[in-house]
Protein backbone atom coordinates (compact mmCIF):
# COMPACT_ATOMS: atom_id res chain seq x y z
CA UNK A 1 0.00 0.00 0.00
CA UNK A 2 2.85 2.30 0.84
CA UNK A 3 4.39 1.68 -2.53
CA UNK A 4 1.08 2.14 -4.27
CA UNK A 5 0.46 5.32 -2.32
CA UNK A 6 3.98 6.44 -3.19
CA UNK A 7 3.45 5.75 -6.88
CA UNK A 8 0.12 7.56 -6.81
CA UNK A 9 1.74 10.60 -5.20
CA UNK A 10 4.51 10.57 -7.79
CA UNK A 11 2.03 10.46 -10.67
CA UNK A 12 -0.03 13.32 -9.20
CA UNK A 13 3.11 15.39 -8.70
CA UNK A 14 4.20 14.82 -12.31
CA UNK A 15 0.75 15.74 -13.62
CA UNK A 16 0.70 18.94 -11.58
CA UNK A 17 4.21 19.83 -12.71
CA UNK A 18 3.18 19.32 -16.35
CA UNK A 19 0.29 21.76 -15.94
CA UNK A 20 2.56 24.36 -14.36
CA UNK A 21 5.14 23.81 -17.11
CA UNK A 22 2.53 24.62 -19.75
CA UNK A 23 1.78 27.87 -17.93
CA UNK A 24 5.49 28.75 -17.83
CA UNK A 25 5.93 27.97 -21.53
CA UNK A 26 2.97 30.20 -22.35
CA UNK A 27 4.63 33.03 -20.41
CA UNK A 28 7.82 32.45 -22.41
CA UNK A 29 5.87 32.75 -25.66
CA UNK A 30 5.29 36.49 -25.21
CA UNK A 31 7.53 39.57 -24.92
CA UNK A 32 9.56 40.88 -23.32
CA UNK A 33 11.11 37.73 -21.91
CA UNK A 34 9.88 35.14 -24.38
CA UNK A 35 9.95 34.12 -28.05
CA UNK A 36 7.05 33.22 -30.30
CA UNK A 37 8.30 29.76 -31.32
CA UNK A 38 7.74 28.52 -27.74
CA UNK A 39 3.96 28.81 -28.25
CA UNK A 40 4.06 25.90 -30.71
CA UNK A 41 4.97 23.47 -27.90
CA UNK A 42 3.53 25.31 -24.88
CA UNK A 43 0.34 23.24 -24.60
CA UNK A 44 1.99 19.83 -24.92
CA UNK A 45 2.64 19.40 -21.16
CA UNK A 46 -1.01 20.28 -20.39
CA UNK A 47 -2.29 17.73 -22.90
CA UNK A 48 0.06 15.20 -21.32
CA UNK A 49 -1.26 16.09 -17.85
CA UNK A 50 -4.86 15.31 -18.82
CA UNK A 51 -4.13 12.22 -20.92
CA UNK A 52 -5.39 9.82 -18.23
CA UNK A 53 -8.16 12.03 -16.87
CA UNK A 54 -11.65 10.54 -16.97
CA UNK A 55 -13.54 13.29 -15.18
CA UNK A 56 -14.14 16.80 -16.50
CA UNK A 57 -13.33 18.20 -13.07
CA UNK A 58 -9.79 16.81 -13.31
CA UNK A 59 -9.26 18.49 -16.65
CA UNK A 60 -10.76 21.71 -15.34
CA UNK A 61 -8.42 21.75 -12.32
CA UNK A 62 -5.28 21.02 -14.34
CA UNK A 63 -6.23 23.59 -16.98
CA UNK A 64 -6.87 26.13 -14.26
CA UNK A 65 -3.40 25.51 -12.79
CA UNK A 66 -1.83 26.09 -16.21
CA UNK A 67 -3.96 29.19 -16.70
CA UNK A 68 -3.20 30.83 -13.38
CA UNK A 69 0.52 30.19 -13.84
CA UNK A 70 0.41 31.74 -17.30
CA UNK A 71 -1.63 34.80 -16.43
CA UNK A 72 0.34 35.69 -13.32
CA UNK A 73 3.47 35.76 -15.48
CA UNK A 74 1.86 37.68 -18.33
CA UNK A 75 -0.10 40.20 -16.22
CA UNK A 76 2.27 40.84 -13.31
CA UNK A 77 2.62 44.44 -14.49
CA UNK A 78 -0.88 45.21 -13.17
CA UNK A 79 0.52 45.02 -9.63
CA UNK A 80 3.29 47.45 -10.59
CA UNK A 81 0.86 49.99 -12.04
CA UNK A 82 -1.61 49.77 -9.14
CA UNK A 83 1.09 50.08 -6.46
CA UNK A 84 3.35 52.70 -8.04
CA UNK A 85 0.75 54.99 -9.61
CA UNK A 86 -2.48 54.00 -7.87
CA UNK A 87 -0.81 54.57 -4.49
CA UNK A 88 -2.35 51.36 -3.16
CA UNK A 89 -0.59 48.84 -0.90
CA UNK A 90 1.06 45.76 -2.41
CA UNK A 91 -1.68 43.44 -1.21
CA UNK A 92 -4.24 45.50 -3.16
CA UNK A 93 -2.10 45.45 -6.29
CA UNK A 94 -1.52 41.72 -6.06
CA UNK A 95 -5.22 41.14 -5.37
CA UNK A 96 -6.25 43.15 -8.45
CA UNK A 97 -3.88 41.18 -10.64
CA UNK A 98 -4.91 37.85 -9.14
CA UNK A 99 -8.63 38.51 -9.62
CA UNK A 100 -8.11 39.12 -13.33
CA UNK A 101 -5.76 36.14 -13.63
CA UNK A 102 -8.28 33.88 -11.89
CA UNK A 103 -11.02 34.95 -14.26
CA UNK A 104 -8.91 34.50 -17.40
CA UNK A 105 -7.72 31.10 -16.18
CA UNK A 106 -11.28 29.81 -16.43
CA UNK A 107 -10.99 29.76 -20.22
CA UNK A 108 -7.95 27.47 -20.21
CA UNK A 109 -9.68 25.35 -17.55
CA UNK A 110 -12.74 24.95 -19.79
CA UNK A 111 -10.45 24.14 -22.72
CA UNK A 112 -8.71 21.35 -20.77
CA UNK A 113 -11.98 19.86 -19.51
CA UNK A 114 -13.36 20.04 -23.05
CA UNK A 115 -10.33 18.13 -24.30
CA UNK A 116 -10.99 15.45 -21.67
CA UNK A 117 -14.60 15.20 -22.79
CA UNK A 118 -13.84 14.93 -26.50
CA UNK A 119 -11.04 12.42 -25.94
CA UNK A 120 -13.25 10.13 -23.88
CA UNK A 121 -15.87 10.36 -26.65
CA UNK A 122 -13.23 9.41 -29.24
CA UNK A 123 -13.36 12.77 -31.04
CA UNK A 124 -9.85 13.46 -32.44
CA UNK A 125 -8.24 16.25 -30.44
CA UNK A 126 -6.23 17.40 -33.45
CA UNK A 127 -9.54 18.80 -34.74
CA UNK A 128 -11.59 19.40 -31.59
CA UNK A 129 -8.93 21.19 -29.53
CA UNK A 130 -8.12 23.99 -32.04
CA UNK A 131 -11.77 24.86 -32.69
CA UNK A 132 -12.57 24.79 -28.97
CA UNK A 133 -9.60 27.04 -28.11
CA UNK A 134 -10.53 29.47 -30.87
CA UNK A 135 -14.12 29.81 -29.61
CA UNK A 136 -13.00 30.28 -26.00
CA UNK A 137 -10.42 32.87 -27.02
CA UNK A 138 -13.10 34.77 -28.90
CA UNK A 139 -15.39 34.62 -25.86
CA UNK A 140 -12.60 35.95 -23.62
CA UNK A 141 -12.09 38.80 -26.08
CA UNK A 142 -15.74 39.91 -25.93
CA UNK A 143 -17.45 38.91 -22.67
CA UNK A 144 -17.68 41.58 -19.94
CA UNK A 145 -16.29 44.27 -22.30
CA UNK A 146 -13.60 41.82 -23.45
CA UNK A 147 -9.94 41.39 -22.59
CA UNK A 148 -8.01 39.99 -25.60
CA UNK A 149 -4.65 40.82 -24.02
CA UNK A 150 -1.98 38.53 -25.49
CA UNK A 151 -4.23 36.02 -27.18
CA UNK A 152 -2.13 33.13 -28.45
CA UNK A 153 -1.71 34.53 -31.96
CA UNK A 154 -0.04 37.69 -30.67
CA UNK A 155 3.03 35.64 -29.73
CA UNK A 156 3.84 35.44 -33.46
CA UNK A 157 4.09 39.18 -34.08
CA UNK A 158 7.67 39.01 -35.35
CA UNK A 159 7.04 36.18 -37.84
CA UNK A 160 5.84 38.20 -40.83
CA UNK A 161 5.10 35.40 -43.35
CA UNK A 162 3.03 33.50 -40.80
CA UNK A 163 0.80 36.37 -39.68
CA UNK A 164 -0.30 37.57 -43.13
CA UNK A 165 -3.24 35.14 -42.94
CA UNK A 166 -4.76 37.57 -40.42
CA UNK A 167 -6.20 39.57 -43.33
CA UNK A 168 -8.49 36.56 -43.91
CA UNK A 169 -9.08 34.86 -40.55
CA UNK A 170 -8.08 37.60 -38.13
CA UNK A 171 -5.85 36.57 -35.25
CA UNK A 172 -7.99 33.51 -34.54
CA UNK A 173 -6.75 31.56 -37.56
CA UNK A 174 -3.22 31.84 -36.19
CA UNK A 175 -4.29 30.72 -32.72
CA UNK A 176 -6.04 27.76 -34.36
CA UNK A 177 -2.85 26.68 -36.12
CA UNK A 178 -0.72 26.95 -32.99
CA UNK A 179 -3.07 24.70 -30.99
CA UNK A 180 -3.34 22.24 -33.89
CA UNK A 181 0.45 21.93 -34.12
CA UNK A 182 0.71 21.42 -30.35
CA UNK A 183 -1.70 18.49 -30.57
CA UNK A 184 0.06 17.00 -33.59
CA UNK A 185 3.47 17.12 -31.92
CA UNK A 186 1.99 15.58 -28.76
CA UNK A 187 0.41 12.73 -30.76
CA UNK A 188 3.66 12.17 -32.60
CA UNK A 189 5.60 11.95 -29.32
CA UNK A 190 3.29 9.67 -27.33
CA UNK A 191 1.87 7.35 -29.98
CA UNK A 192 4.05 4.25 -30.25
CA UNK A 193 4.29 2.91 -32.82
CA UNK A 194 3.37 5.84 -35.05
CA UNK A 195 0.29 4.80 -37.03
CA UNK A 196 -1.08 5.93 -40.36
CA UNK A 197 -3.53 8.34 -38.73
CA UNK A 198 -0.71 10.24 -37.01
CA UNK A 199 1.26 10.39 -40.25
CA UNK A 200 -1.81 11.81 -42.02
CA UNK A 201 -2.22 14.40 -39.28
CA UNK A 202 1.39 15.53 -39.67
CA UNK A 203 1.09 15.73 -43.45
CA UNK A 204 -2.12 17.78 -43.24
CA UNK A 205 -0.61 20.05 -40.58
CA UNK A 206 2.58 20.64 -42.57
CA UNK A 207 0.47 21.37 -45.65
CA UNK A 208 -1.58 23.99 -43.76
CA UNK A 209 1.57 25.68 -42.43
CA UNK A 210 3.16 25.57 -45.89
CA UNK A 211 0.09 27.12 -47.53
CA UNK A 212 -0.07 29.79 -44.81
CA UNK A 213 3.57 30.77 -45.17
CA UNK A 214 3.41 30.69 -48.96
CA UNK A 215 0.40 32.99 -48.83
CA UNK A 216 2.37 35.21 -46.46
CA UNK A 217 5.40 35.53 -48.74
CA UNK A 218 3.20 36.22 -51.77
CA UNK A 219 1.20 38.83 -49.85
CA UNK A 220 4.33 40.60 -48.62
CA UNK A 221 5.60 40.87 -52.19
CA UNK A 222 2.18 42.02 -53.41
CA UNK A 223 1.90 44.72 -50.75
CA UNK A 224 5.42 45.91 -51.52
CA UNK A 225 4.51 46.41 -55.16
CA UNK A 226 1.16 47.96 -54.27
CA UNK A 227 2.73 50.54 -51.97
CA UNK A 228 5.21 51.73 -54.61
CA UNK A 229 2.50 53.79 -56.29
CA UNK A 230 0.51 54.81 -53.18
CA UNK A 231 0.18 58.39 -51.93
CA UNK A 232 2.56 59.17 -49.09
CA UNK A 233 3.30 61.76 -46.43
CA UNK A 234 6.04 62.34 -43.87
CA UNK A 235 4.88 61.68 -40.32
CA UNK A 236 6.69 62.71 -37.15
CA UNK A 237 5.97 60.90 -33.87
CA UNK A 238 6.90 62.82 -30.73
CA UNK A 239 7.79 60.85 -27.61
CA UNK A 240 7.89 63.34 -24.73
CA UNK A 241 8.66 60.77 -22.02
CA UNK A 242 6.82 62.70 -19.32
CA UNK A 243 7.07 61.13 -15.86
CA UNK A 244 3.65 59.88 -14.75
CA UNK A 245 4.24 61.23 -11.25
CA UNK A 246 4.36 64.84 -12.50
CA UNK A 247 2.17 64.55 -15.60
CA UNK A 248 -0.96 65.94 -13.94
CA UNK A 249 0.76 68.41 -11.66
CA UNK A 250 -0.42 71.92 -12.70
CA UNK A 251 3.05 73.29 -11.99
CA UNK A 252 4.49 71.19 -14.81
CA UNK A 253 1.83 71.89 -17.47
CA UNK A 254 3.87 74.60 -19.19
CA UNK A 255 7.03 72.51 -18.99
CA UNK A 256 5.24 69.54 -20.58
CA UNK A 257 4.00 71.63 -23.51
CA UNK A 258 7.46 73.14 -23.96
CA UNK A 259 8.95 69.64 -24.26
CA UNK A 260 6.50 68.66 -26.99
CA UNK A 261 6.82 72.04 -28.69
CA UNK A 262 10.62 71.99 -28.79
CA UNK A 263 10.71 68.44 -30.18
CA UNK A 264 8.04 69.29 -32.78
CA UNK A 265 9.88 72.36 -34.03
CA UNK A 266 13.27 70.70 -34.37
CA UNK A 267 14.83 70.96 -37.83
CA UNK A 268 14.52 67.23 -38.51
CA UNK A 269 10.83 67.24 -37.54
CA UNK A 270 9.55 70.55 -38.86
CA UNK A 271 8.17 70.18 -42.35
CA UNK A 272 6.47 66.84 -41.70
CA UNK A 273 2.95 66.71 -43.06
CA UNK A 274 1.59 65.25 -39.81
CA UNK A 275 2.95 65.51 -36.26
CA UNK A 276 1.55 63.13 -33.65
CA UNK A 277 1.68 63.50 -29.88
CA UNK A 278 0.61 60.71 -27.47
CA UNK A 279 -2.54 60.14 -25.43
CA UNK A 280 -3.31 63.03 -23.01
CA UNK A 281 -0.16 64.80 -24.21
CA UNK A 282 -1.82 68.03 -23.08
CA UNK A 283 -2.50 67.55 -19.33
CA UNK A 284 -5.30 70.12 -19.35
CA UNK A 285 -8.59 70.74 -21.17
CA UNK A 286 -7.42 71.87 -24.59
CA UNK A 287 -10.93 72.94 -25.54
CA UNK A 288 -10.64 75.81 -23.04
CA UNK A 289 -9.03 78.69 -24.90
CA UNK A 290 -6.21 79.97 -22.69
CA UNK A 291 -2.45 80.47 -22.93
CA UNK A 292 -1.73 76.75 -22.93
CA UNK A 293 -4.29 76.22 -25.69
CA UNK A 294 -2.60 78.94 -27.74
CA UNK A 295 0.81 77.35 -27.19
CA UNK A 296 -0.41 74.10 -28.79
CA UNK A 297 -2.07 75.91 -31.69
CA UNK A 298 1.19 77.78 -32.27
CA UNK A 299 2.99 74.44 -32.83
CA UNK A 300 0.72 73.63 -35.78
CA UNK A 301 1.12 77.12 -37.21
CA UNK A 302 4.89 77.33 -36.74
CA UNK A 303 5.56 73.86 -38.13
CA UNK A 304 2.99 74.30 -40.90
CA UNK A 305 1.91 70.73 -40.18
CA UNK A 306 -1.20 68.89 -39.17
CA UNK A 307 -1.04 68.15 -35.44
CA UNK A 308 -2.81 65.19 -33.80
CA UNK A 309 -2.67 64.88 -30.02
CA UNK A 310 -4.50 63.49 -27.01
CA UNK A 311 -6.26 65.60 -24.41
CA UNK A 312 -8.94 65.19 -21.76
CA UNK A 313 -12.16 66.94 -22.70
CA UNK A 314 -15.67 67.43 -21.37
CA UNK A 315 -19.20 67.79 -22.67
CA UNK A 316 -22.13 69.55 -21.03
CA UNK A 317 -25.70 68.30 -21.31
CA UNK A 318 -27.83 70.59 -19.19
CA UNK A 319 -26.51 70.27 -15.65
CA UNK A 320 -24.62 67.06 -16.47
CA UNK A 321 -20.88 67.24 -17.11
CA UNK A 322 -19.25 64.26 -18.85
CA UNK A 323 -15.49 63.77 -19.11
CA UNK A 324 -13.92 62.21 -22.21
CA UNK A 325 -10.55 60.86 -23.29
CA UNK A 326 -10.13 62.57 -26.64
CA UNK A 327 -7.88 63.20 -29.62
CA UNK A 328 -7.86 66.52 -31.47
CA UNK A 329 -6.60 67.28 -34.98
CA UNK A 330 -5.35 70.77 -35.82
CA UNK A 331 -4.82 71.97 -39.38
CA UNK A 332 -1.58 73.78 -40.35
CA UNK A 333 -3.37 77.08 -39.78
CA UNK A 334 -4.31 76.08 -36.22
CA UNK A 335 -7.99 75.23 -36.69
CA UNK A 336 -9.58 72.26 -34.89
CA UNK A 337 -10.74 70.10 -37.79
CA UNK A 338 -11.55 66.91 -35.92
CA UNK A 339 -12.12 65.33 -32.53
CA UNK A 340 -12.38 61.66 -31.61
CA UNK A 341 -13.65 60.54 -28.19
CA UNK A 342 -12.44 57.18 -26.90
CA UNK A 343 -15.11 54.48 -27.22
CA UNK A 344 -13.62 51.41 -25.52
CA UNK A 345 -12.78 52.55 -22.00
CA UNK A 346 -10.52 50.68 -19.59
CA UNK A 347 -12.62 49.01 -16.86
CA UNK A 348 -11.55 50.07 -13.36
CA UNK A 349 -9.18 52.53 -15.00
CA UNK A 350 -11.51 54.95 -16.80
CA UNK A 351 -14.84 53.74 -15.45
CA UNK A 352 -16.19 51.36 -12.82
CA UNK A 353 -18.43 48.56 -14.18
CA UNK A 354 -21.35 47.36 -12.05
CA UNK A 355 -21.11 50.38 -9.73
CA UNK A 356 -24.90 50.63 -9.38
CA UNK A 357 -25.44 46.90 -8.98
CA UNK A 358 -22.62 46.49 -6.44
CA UNK A 359 -22.11 49.83 -4.62
CA UNK A 360 -19.30 48.39 -2.45
CA UNK A 361 -17.06 48.24 -5.57
CA UNK A 362 -16.68 52.03 -5.39
CA UNK A 363 -14.94 51.70 -2.04
CA UNK A 364 -12.43 49.29 -3.54
CA UNK A 365 -11.49 51.58 -6.43
CA UNK A 366 -11.40 55.03 -4.88
CA UNK A 367 -9.87 57.53 -7.29
CA UNK A 368 -10.97 55.79 -10.48
CA UNK A 369 -12.70 58.32 -12.69
CA UNK A 370 -15.88 57.69 -14.62
CA UNK A 371 -15.28 58.80 -18.19
CA UNK A 372 -18.02 58.84 -20.77
CA UNK A 373 -17.67 56.68 -23.86
CA UNK A 374 -17.52 58.12 -27.36
CA UNK A 375 -20.32 57.50 -29.83
CA UNK A 376 -18.40 55.40 -32.35
CA UNK A 377 -15.27 54.79 -34.40
CA UNK A 378 -15.54 57.66 -36.85
CA UNK A 379 -12.43 58.67 -38.85
CA UNK A 380 -11.01 62.18 -38.61
CA UNK A 381 -10.56 63.95 -41.94
CA UNK A 382 -7.15 65.34 -42.90
CA UNK A 383 -7.74 66.95 -46.27
CA UNK A 384 -8.87 64.03 -48.45
CA UNK A 385 -7.42 61.38 -46.16
CA UNK A 386 -9.12 59.76 -43.17
CA UNK A 387 -7.36 58.91 -39.92
CA UNK A 388 -8.60 56.14 -37.65
CA UNK A 389 -7.54 57.00 -34.09
CA UNK A 390 -7.16 54.24 -31.50
CA UNK A 391 -6.59 55.58 -28.00
CA UNK A 392 -4.55 53.43 -25.61
CA UNK A 393 -5.71 49.84 -25.42
CA UNK A 394 -8.30 50.27 -28.18
CA UNK A 395 -5.39 49.09 -30.32
CA UNK A 396 -5.76 45.53 -29.00
CA UNK A 397 -9.35 45.21 -30.27
CA UNK A 398 -9.57 44.04 -33.92
CA UNK A 399 -13.16 45.24 -34.29
CA UNK A 400 -12.16 48.86 -33.56
CA UNK A 401 -9.60 49.05 -36.36
CA UNK A 402 -11.92 47.10 -38.66
CA UNK A 403 -14.70 49.64 -38.04
CA UNK A 404 -12.34 52.41 -39.12
CA UNK A 405 -11.31 50.52 -42.25
CA UNK A 406 -14.95 49.95 -43.21
CA UNK A 407 -15.56 53.68 -42.71
CA UNK A 408 -12.81 54.50 -45.22
CA UNK A 409 -9.80 55.18 -42.98
CA UNK A 410 -6.52 54.96 -44.89
CA UNK A 411 -4.18 55.41 -41.90
CA UNK A 412 -4.45 54.10 -38.34
CA UNK A 413 -2.98 56.09 -35.45
CA UNK A 414 -2.57 54.61 -31.98
CA UNK A 415 -1.87 57.17 -29.26
CA UNK A 416 -1.17 55.82 -25.80
CA UNK A 417 0.42 56.52 -22.44
CA UNK A 418 2.26 53.39 -21.31
CA UNK A 419 4.13 55.23 -18.57
CA UNK A 420 1.90 53.39 -16.09
CA UNK A 421 3.75 50.17 -16.81
CA UNK A 422 7.33 51.30 -16.20
CA UNK A 423 9.88 48.94 -17.73
CA UNK A 424 7.69 45.84 -17.27
CA UNK A 425 6.58 43.58 -20.12
CA UNK A 426 3.38 45.57 -20.74
CA UNK A 427 4.73 48.14 -23.26
CA UNK A 428 6.28 45.33 -25.31
CA UNK A 429 3.10 43.26 -25.13
CA UNK A 430 0.99 46.28 -26.10
CA UNK A 431 3.10 46.89 -29.20
CA UNK A 432 2.96 43.21 -30.23
CA UNK A 433 -0.83 43.32 -30.43
CA UNK A 434 -1.02 46.62 -32.32
CA UNK A 435 0.99 45.12 -35.18
CA UNK A 436 -1.92 42.85 -36.15
CA UNK A 437 -4.22 45.81 -36.79
CA UNK A 438 -1.95 46.75 -39.71
CA UNK A 439 -2.09 43.26 -41.24
CA UNK A 440 -5.84 42.73 -40.75
CA UNK A 441 -6.67 45.97 -42.56
CA UNK A 442 -3.60 46.46 -44.77
CA UNK A 443 -2.96 49.93 -43.40
CA UNK A 444 0.03 51.71 -41.95
CA UNK A 445 -0.18 52.08 -38.18
CA UNK A 446 1.60 54.97 -36.50
CA UNK A 447 1.99 54.57 -32.75
CA UNK A 448 2.79 57.48 -30.43
CA UNK A 449 3.47 56.49 -26.80
CA UNK A 450 4.37 58.94 -24.05
CA UNK A 451 7.31 56.91 -22.71
CA UNK A 452 7.46 54.35 -25.52
CA UNK A 453 7.36 52.15 -27.35
CA UNK A 454 6.49 54.44 -30.27
CA UNK A 455 6.63 52.84 -33.71
CA UNK A 456 5.72 52.98 -37.37
CA UNK A 457 4.30 49.71 -38.73
CA UNK A 458 3.70 48.99 -42.40
CA UNK A 459 0.68 47.05 -43.81
CA UNK A 460 2.55 43.72 -43.62
CA UNK A 461 3.13 44.12 -39.89
CA UNK A 462 6.81 45.02 -40.28
CA UNK A 463 8.10 47.49 -37.69
CA UNK A 464 9.67 50.15 -39.89
CA UNK A 465 11.11 52.04 -36.93
CA UNK A 466 10.65 52.17 -33.17
CA UNK A 467 11.87 54.01 -30.11
CA UNK A 468 13.27 52.72 -26.86
CA UNK A 469 11.47 53.00 -23.54
CA UNK A 470 11.82 56.20 -21.52
CA UNK A 471 13.77 58.22 -24.04
CA UNK A 472 12.78 61.73 -25.09
CA UNK A 473 12.92 61.52 -28.84
CA UNK A 474 11.02 61.45 -32.12
CA UNK A 475 10.51 59.28 -35.18
CA UNK A 476 10.15 60.62 -38.69
CA UNK A 477 9.04 58.23 -41.39
CA UNK A 478 7.24 58.21 -44.71
CA UNK A 479 3.89 56.43 -44.52
CA UNK A 480 1.69 55.47 -47.42
CA UNK A 481 -2.06 55.41 -47.83
CA UNK A 482 -3.54 52.14 -49.07
CA UNK A 483 -7.10 51.23 -49.96
CA UNK A 484 -6.77 47.45 -50.34
CA UNK A 485 -9.89 45.69 -49.08
CA UNK A 486 -9.32 42.55 -47.02
CA UNK A 487 -11.57 39.57 -46.44
CA UNK A 488 -11.31 40.22 -42.71
CA UNK A 489 -12.52 43.77 -43.22
CA UNK A 490 -15.45 42.55 -45.33
CA UNK A 491 -16.53 39.50 -43.34
CA UNK A 492 -15.02 39.93 -39.87
CA UNK A 493 -14.71 36.89 -37.63
CA UNK A 494 -16.38 34.39 -39.97
CA UNK A 495 -13.56 31.95 -39.19
CA UNK A 496 -14.63 31.94 -35.54
CA UNK A 497 -18.23 31.21 -36.50
CA UNK A 498 -17.04 28.22 -38.54
CA UNK A 499 -15.12 27.03 -35.46
CA UNK A 500 -18.22 27.47 -33.31
CA UNK A 501 -20.25 25.40 -35.75
CA UNK A 502 -17.49 22.77 -35.66
CA UNK A 503 -17.63 22.62 -31.86
CA UNK A 504 -21.39 22.09 -32.03
CA UNK A 505 -20.90 19.28 -34.56
CA UNK A 506 -18.29 17.66 -32.29
CA UNK A 507 -20.72 17.83 -29.36
CA UNK A 508 -23.56 16.34 -31.41
CA UNK A 509 -21.34 13.48 -32.59
CA UNK A 510 -20.06 12.88 -29.05
CA UNK A 511 -23.62 12.63 -27.71
CA UNK A 512 -24.18 9.63 -30.00
CA UNK A 513 -21.01 7.90 -28.88
CA UNK A 514 -20.37 6.05 -25.67
CA UNK A 515 -17.37 7.12 -23.66
CA UNK A 516 -14.64 4.74 -22.59
CA UNK A 517 -13.20 4.12 -19.16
Amino acid sequence: MMKQAGVKFKIDYLVLFSSILSGILLILSFPKFGAGFVAWIALIPLIYAIKDSRRLSEGFFLGFIAGITCHIGVLYWITYAVVHYGNLPYYAGISAMMLLALYLSLYIAIFASGCVYFRTKRIPLVFAAPVLWTCLEYAKSHLFTGFPWENLAYSQYLYSPLIQIADITGIYGISFMIVMVNIMIYNLLVTKPVNKMIIKEVIVGCFIILITCTYGFVKIIYMGNSMKHADSIDVAVIQGSIDQNIKWNPQFQKETIDIYKNLSLMKDVSGSSLIIWPETATPFFFQDVDNLHREVVDVAKSSKSWLLFGSPSYAKNGDTLSFLNSAFLLSPDGRITGQYDKVHLVPYGEYVPLRRMFPFISKLVVGVGDFASGTGFFPIYMDHHRLGVLICYEGIFPEAARSYKKAGADLLVNITNDAWYGTTSAPYQHLSMTIFRAVENRLYVVRAANTGISAVIDPTGKIVSRTKLFERTFLRETVKFTNDKTLYMLYGDTFVYVCLLSVIVCILISMRRKGYA
